[in-house]
């Protein structure tokens, strides 16, 4: 059955989000929100109607924001502020963050303080279920007045112009909308600034960078598990009295993912009386270094949460108060600092990542397993270059974690001489978590591996997720082309895989 999902402008999930981003669920709006936006719309009449010197309505934006705009001229400013404004360059954004950004836009409008009309609203509603993807390239935006440049080349094809994907062919949008069955718009007074200013951009990029990195964590934990029990570690650093004491919730968290993944490793047993009673700080502080990034992640999703149900354009439209308002809602400052927050916290994943891979291919760390896990040592190389790989990705992600809210260029000949560039940040932070992602799928391939060589099996639900993965990557009994491997690897990990199979013994925290 076709999933549906309501939005009013309040009550929208990330979830929801999700479901219309990833699994093309279809959108409506409530009639409470329809009631809203028909008021907001009927106040916007009258202002114009009075004559009313009201910025973006009857002036000329941003630095123009001074010129007053004759009423026969109000529909052609509108319809110029879209066509001017759609500047950017660059790759386009892909389908879910489009379908997410297009959501948004649509919940942002519904909540009735941005003047649009009904019959706007629905047609881009309309859009969104039958799938018409705006092309909207992802560089261009500085964060403040939100996200101008992409979201105008949203609203292009509203208008039919501008590039579309429909089904699977990048297209006029003009004939994307004539494909779908659809009108395309002529603005009226508002509409064109309604539909460009906010920041929907930077958090519908966030909104699926966020799913990406509260799954990612997890699987570190469970490839961390993996590598422990290969390295004949001890487990005696996750026992739940150590991290009782120091109560962070994500370092619980993770040591209880840790300790139950581990407790009953037949591996485990066969060394529990060894002389090793502490290992090197990326085994033993894994849950101190990935539970601070579960927090910062939980962080960042508590500010979406917020940002995603939030008015952000201006002016803002109050009727019930007989109020216009300029404000600074589109200033995208608390989602470039989320953006920023979860750039360089998810690229520690990668850090202690790469360092448990060198545990386990040094020999004179890795406890009695070749060097770089070679099949045949100097005939073979095993994983000595994919350790490269994860090298220079995190070297990567070092020079991303540099934080973009920090930077702001005057902008609108200095009326805009603040902004967060919260849309650069989410675009990097996007990076981050792919090359994390890389580096996690390197390390379960040499866990993996390194678990081949020991005399006992891991734990029963560590055990069912390594022969699960040798479905899609055999082991390496001599040197092959193994970038293949680390593809599919990835795909293993994004694929949420070993997150499912650990939830059938034990429910990951």
């Amino acid at each position: 059955m076709e999933k549906l999902i309501y939005i009013d402008g309040n009550s929208l999930t990330l979830e929801q989000v999700w479901e219309v981003a990833c699994n093309k669920a279809k959108v409506k709006l409530t009639d409470e929100a329809m009631d809203k936006v028909n008021n907001c719309r009927a106040y916007v009449d009258r202002v114009i109607n009075e004559g009313r010197i009201v910025y973006g309505l009857t002036t000329g934006f941003g630095k123009f924001s001074t010129i007053s705009i004759a009423k026969e001229d109000i529909e052609e400013l509108q319809t110029n502020l879209i066509l001017s404004h759609a500047t950017g360059v660059g790759n386009y954004l892909s389908i879910e963050e489009t379908r997410a950004i297009h959501l948004l836009r649509a919940n942002v409008l519904a909540k009735g303080n941005s003047g649009i009309r009904l019959s706007t609203l629905q047609t881009l509603i309309d859009m969104l279920n039958a799938e018409i993807h705006p092309c909207i390239p992802e560089k261009g935006s500085v964060g403040a007045s939100g996200d101008l440049a992409p979201l105008s080349h949203l609203a292009l094809v509203l208008l039919g112009h501008g590039k579309a994907e429909y089904k699977g062919e990048i297209i006029d949008g003009g004939l994307a909308m004539q494909k779908a069955g659809l009108t395309p718009v002529k603005l009226a007074a508002k509409e064109g600034l309604a539909l460009n200013n906010g920041t929907q951009v930077m958090t519908g990029i966030m909104a699926i960078n966020i799913k990406k990195a509260e799954d990612l964590a997890q699987s570190a934990d469970v490839i961390a598990a993996l590598t422990v029990d290969a390295l004949t570690g001890t487990p005696a650093a996750y026992d739940e009295l150590v991290h009782k004491v120091r109560p962070h919730n994500g370092q619980i968290c993770s040591a209880y993912n840790l300790n139950e993944l581990l407790k009953n490793s037949p591996l485990r047993q066969s060394h529990i009386n060894c002389k090793n009673v502490q290992d090197a700080y990326s085994l033993r502080c894994t849950p101190q270094v990935n539970g601070a990034v579960r927090d910062a992640i939980a962080f960042v999703r508590q500010t979406l949460e917020v940002e995603i149900n939030s008015a952000t354009d201006n002016p803002l439209i109050f009727p019930d108060d007989d109020k216009v308002l300029s404000g600074g809602n589109f200033h995208g400052e608390p989602v470039a600092f989320a953006a920023d927050i979860l750039g360089f916290t998810v690229s520690e994943l990668g850090n202690i990542s790469e360092r448990r891979q060198e545990q386990m291919f040094n020999p004179e760390l890795n406890r009695g397993l070749n060097a770089f896990l070679a099949p045949r040592p100097g005939i073979d190389s095993g994983f000595m270059i994919a350790q490269l790989t994860s090298a220079s990705l995190i070297s990567e992600n070092k020079v991303l974690a540099h934080p973009a809210s920090v930077d702001s260029i005057p902008t609108s000949a200095n009326q805009e001489d603040h902004v967060s560039m919260g849309t650069i940040g989410a675009v990097k932070a996007r990076t981050i978590i792919n090359n994390t992602t890389y580096v996690l799928a390197i390390e379960l391939m040499a866990a993996c591996q390194a678990l081949e060589s020991r005399s006992y099996q891991t734990s029963e639900a560590l055990q069912d997720v390594k022969d699960s993965f040798r479905k899609i990557v055999k082991v390496i009994e001599k040197d092959r082309i193994i970038y293949p491997d680390i593809e599919n690897s990835k795909t293993f990990v994004e694929s949420g895989k070993a997150i499912d199979i650990v939830n059938q013994y034990m429910i990951l925290k």
